[in-house]
């Protein structure tokens, strides 16, 4: 028992960094930087002053920062879901893929022209720095959400794009610049994937919907587990593991399953984790006062403003202009593909294949992904603003009510009224929904209201609506969908 005393001590400087990590976003909100550049930076100064800190070997980093990867990801994809997905899944999957490679082909060039680096180290380079970051896109927007499908394809793009840059960099450090090769075994890996998640995603839809536990706490950590075991079929199979967490994430992010809410909080909540453990630990493997060694801090300083200004907005701009935007959404999409945690993982691919010049290669990642999340995630409120996009603020709520069935209530929705639909500005008995439909609760402004028949709708309440089976009419387009849509 004599080692009593000193591990409490470890556990109370656990806890305290703990706490820390937490209250992170409220330090963030105060220093206006977003909170994944905190995180990098601090782990990676105190690596520096204390080397112990930084022991971890490249393959326990790699597992940790997987784990935390799949969790993001697939919480993600249920942030997301199937209906806000397929309004924009073209564009994602399109600029998830080709936006991907054009941007790997792109700075591996610059690389190469700019810095002397072989093709093969610019490639790695290029591929490394390709993916925009789930991690930090999510954190950056935190409480804002963007309406309209340029949300989706923001969202969608740094989920798409990771399985697809890891895919990438693992089919290159096999096959080498063997194109053939490469080409065959993303491919593999992306079908694969792709199967598995939808596979997986119905069979997770039918287990949450029918296998009833004993408690409710299990329902979350089953859904856990599921997702742990899809990225393992995956990746067993030579597949893709983060694409088929990402797919069945999406699948069932719209699905109405036994304490779907209670599920989705706790993916959250344990995404944010997963987020702040991946920073940290990626930031333990950064040596500072490496940077200067072969002038990467410069050339990373140099990658990341031609990612920022030029490379994303041209290269991948050209990849963009068959999908429907305006301007301003175009301009913020490109402005704002943030790169993050896959980055810095896919350099630790780099590190353990064991090619020459790898620290350099690893320092140069993080140089460009502390700028990116630093200044790009710093700025993504100001450009939205400039260039017109909706953006609002999501507070929190708190304080629920809530009424618990033991059978899936059938014909309840809840709905948000939309600016400039039918139900917008027109009292309750005005609306044309039916008499077997019955409006039972209207919250506006976090609070509920008295309802009755001549009760207003205003844009954004949020209604109760029991709807009888057997009605044959939808009123769903009522509240959501705007009469010149």
């Amino acid at each position: 028992m004599a080692d009593v005393e000193p591990f409490g001590l470890i556990v109370l400087v656990a806890a305290l960094a703990a706490l820390a990590a937490v209250l992170s976003n409220r330090i963030s909100g105060w220093l206006r930087i977003p909170a994944p550049v905190i995180f990098l930076v601090c782990a990676a100064a105190a690596s520096d002053f204390v080397p112990v800190l930084g022991g971890l070997s490249t393959s326990v980093v790699q597992r940790i920062v997987t784990v935390a990867l799949v969790i993001v990801l697939f919480d993600g994809g249920m942030h997301i879901g199937w209906k806000r997905f397929r309004s924009a899944a073209v564009p994602v999957a399109w600029i998830g893929v080709a936006g991907t490679f054009v941007t790997a082909a792109v700075v591996a060039v610059a690389a190469h022209l700019l810095f002397g680096f072989d093709w093969q180290i610019a490639l790695i380079i290029g591929t490394a720095l390709s993916p925009t970051d789930p991690a930090v896109v999510f954190s950056v927007l935190g409480r804002r959400e963007i309406t309209g499908r340029t949300g989706v394809i923001l969202e969608g793009e740094s989920g798409a794009n990771d399985p697809v840059g890891i895919a990438l960099m693992v089919s290159l450090l096999a096959g080498g610049l063997n194109v053939g090769s490469v080409a065959g075994d993303f491919v593999l890996q992306m079908v694969i994937g792709g199967v598995v998640g939808v596979v997986g995603g119905k069979l997770l839809m039918i287990v949450m919907r029918h296998v009833q536990l004993p408690s409710e706490g299990l329902y979350a950590l089953r859904t856990l587990a599921m997702a742990m075991a899809l990225y393992g079929i995956a990746t067993v199979a030579h597949g893709s593991g983060f694409l088929a967490v990402f797919v069945a994430g999406i699948l069932v992010g719209d699905e109405r399953a036994p304490y779907k809410a209670e599920i989705k909080r706790f993916h959250a909540s344990l995404s944010s984790i997963a987020e702040i453990v991946a920073f940290v630990v990626l930031g333990l493997t950064v040596n500072l006062h490496s940077l200067p060694d072969g002038n990467a801090w410069v050339i990373g300083l140099v990658l990341a403003v031609l990612l920022a200004f030029v490379i994303r907005p041209l290269f991948v701009g050209l990849v963009l202009l068959p999908v429907r935007l305006r301007l301003g959404e175009r301009v913020f999409v490109l402005f704002s593909g943030l790169k993050g945690a896959v980055p810095i993982l896919l350099g630790t691919f780099a590190v353990a294949s064991g090619m020459g010049d790898s620290t350099r290669i690893y320092d140069v990642i993080f140089v460009v992904v502390a700028f990116s999340v630093l200044v790009q995630g710093g700025l993504v409120p100001v450009v939205a603003r400039w260039c017109g996009v909706p953006m609002r603020e999501v507070e929190p709520t708190p304080w629920g009510l809530g009424v618990r069935f033991r059978e899936r209530p059938e014909g309840l929705r809840r709905l948000r009224v939309a600016s400039g639909a039918a139900a917008d500005g027109r009292a309750i008995e005005e609306l044309d929904i039916g008499e077997t439909v019955w409006i039972s609760m209207v919250i506006r402004d976090a609070q509920p209201l008295h309802v009755r028949a001549t009760t207003v709708l205003q844009a954004g309440d949020e209604v109760l609506v029991l709807v009888d089976p057997e009605e044959p009419r939808d009123p769903t387009p009522v509240f959501t969908a705007p009469v010149n849509g």
